[in-house]
């Protein structure tokens, strides 16, 4: 059953780990990596970062476009997938901060920021923003006995 677009942000407004895909070109399959994101409700962007000069940034500026993946398990299979544009820029502190506080205890946030910004140099993390254009998403197993959740 697809979900409603106000199921859809409660869903995304969670703390899982999204899975990226983008076109790997050179006859390969598209890369598909575990990351954590940020979203603006209503729309977008979601945002994450990676470091400037990775794999993952290379082929996310050349192909211009990549598909997100958010999933849970239980208690149904619930997904949302996202596609559209993609935009890369220099991270800033702020904007590192405001991805992995959604994922990290508050009293580890500044480390973690200050050693990816030491770790990859000023200039070395990218902030990803992907514009949705197109959505799928579905609970599947969904039942009177499961709450939406």
């Amino acid at each position: 059953m697809p979900l409603t677009p106000e199921q859809r942000e409660e869903f995304l407004a969670g703390t899982r780990p999204a899975c990226l895909a983008v076109d790997a070109r050179e006859g390969r399959g598209p890369l598909n990596v575990p990351i954590w994101y940020a979203y603006r409700p209503g729309g977008g962007p979601f945002t994450f970062v990676t470091g400037s000069d990775s794999r993952k940034a290379r082929l996310l500026a050349a192909a211009g476009r990549a598909t997100l993946l958010v999933q849970r398990v239980e208690p149904t299979f619930r997904y949302v997938s996202a596609e559209g544009p993609v935009r890369l820029r220099t991270a800033t502190a702020e904007d590192i901060a405001a991805i992995v506080g959604r994922y990290l205890a508050p009293d580890v946030v500044a480390t973690y920021t200050d050693n990816a910004l030491r770790g990859f140099g000023p200039e070395g993390v990218a902030l990803v923003e992907l514009l949705p254009e197109h959505w799928l998403s579905a609970d599947i197993g969904a039942s009177r006995t499961h709450p939406p959740a």
